[in-house]
């Protein structure tokens, strides 16, 4: 990697504005912490926390044992956990300055194809790890089309994926010929069914995937480079970054991560159907983006992705245990996005402000 490019690839995601010299009386220090813990990545961190923690406390309010039982505990994490797959793909992509609008639809695809007869027969006379293979691949495979299309047909990625939602939902309806297939390997529900240290495997799925993606994010040059190329996609591309092949590979990334939670669909409904995953992108580009990953790229944070997607689990779980109508969810949601967006607004144009501000050196 040349020098220019490891300058822009190296930086940070969330820089925080540095705090002034320490005084004597060692209020400039204070005042840095203070602007750290309120506007930087801790600081969005932590208004996260505090609004799940007041869902949690409203929930437990409204519904007393019924909603603090470690029964609903691993409701409100299991419902978590598909969605919360998808994000973690899709915070790469918004981070790299695009959208995948194709991933529910993804989703649905792998579960009819890792659900198909002759599927099914071959992973008896071998193993059921080749149900999940097959899912992969076709995941893979979408990504890789989203991607080719994007970066070297010079389509909006909007427009792109738009379209592979569309195709990939007519095909699994065409696979599946608008049936639901089920899914008859024992081996394969039994494990995705199953419970470790009790908790479900599906949750255990999220939270590898989780993990997996924080690192990948944060700790690789990939990472670093795909948040450069947000941030500026002409300046990564004369840094010597391969920006189309990099875009590429983000789009192949997500369509695994759909390829994943298709398999645990399958294993939640022991089926596939075409209908799985529908709307899901929504969901998971809500959760992305009330986590804190800039719209318009440049910053992602898997963590502030993964409380997105438990504060949108916990909110519906707050509904359905008061029996609340399923509209004033769809509200909930939609006013809790566009108070994310808003404050990302507000967020950026106070650091554009303060670089303004600040001499040069």
């Amino acid at each position: 990697m040349s020098k220019q490019e490891a300058q822009v690839a190296q930086q940070p995601q969330d820089q925080p504005a540095s705090a002034s010299t320490k005084g004597a009386d060692g209020s400039a220090e204070s005042g840095g912490i203070a602007q750290f813990l309120l506007h930087g990545a801790a600081g969005r961190s932590l208004g996260l926390v505090v609004a799940l923690v007041v869902l949690v406390l409203i929930g437990i309010i409204t519904s007393g044992d019924r909603f603090a039982s470690s029964e609903n505990l691993l409701v409100i994490l299991r419902h978590a956990s598909i969605i919360g797959v998808l994000s973690i793909g899709v915070t790469f992509v918004i981070t790299a300055g695009g959208i995948d609008l194709s991933v529910g639809s993804v989703l649905g695809l792998t579960s009819v194809v890792g659900s198909l007869t002759a599927v099914q027969a071959a992973a008896s006379e071998s193993t059921w790890l080749l149900m999940v293979l097959a899912a992969l691949l076709v995941g893979a495979l979408a990504g890789l089309i989203n991607g080719v299309v994007i970066a070297y047909g010079n389509v909006v990625a909007f427009i792109a994926t738009l379209a592979t939602l569309v195709a990939a939902r007519g095909l699994a309806e065409i696979i599946s010929e608008r049936r639901t297939l089920l899914v008859t390997n024992t081996d394969f529900t039994k494990f995705m069914r199953a419970d470790f240290l009790g908790i479900p495997v599906l949750v255990w799925i999220f939270a590898v995937t989780a993990a997996a993606g924080w690192f990948l994010l944060n700790r690789t040059t990939f990472g670093r480079r795909t948040v450069a190329i947000g941030g500026n996609l002409e300046a990564s591309r004369l840094a010597g970054i391969k920006v189309k092949r990099h875009i590429v590979s983000l789009y192949v990334l997500v369509g695994i991560t759909a390829g994943i939670a298709g398999v645990m669909m399958m294993g939640r409904t022991t089926s596939g159907t075409s209908t799985h995953g529908y709307l899901y992108e929504l969901d998971a580009i809500a959760a992305v983006v009330v986590g804190g990953t800039l719209l318009i790229g440049g910053r992602g944070t898997i963590i502030g992705t993964v409380i997105g997607v438990l504060i949108f689990s916990t909110l519906t779980n707050v509904f359905t245990q008061n029996n609340m109508d399923t509209s004033v969810q769809a509200l909930a949601k939609g006013a809790i996005i566009v108070l994310a967006v808003l404050l990302q607004q507000r967020f950026a144009s106070r650091k554009a402000r303060s670089a303004r501000k600040q001499p040069s050196a």
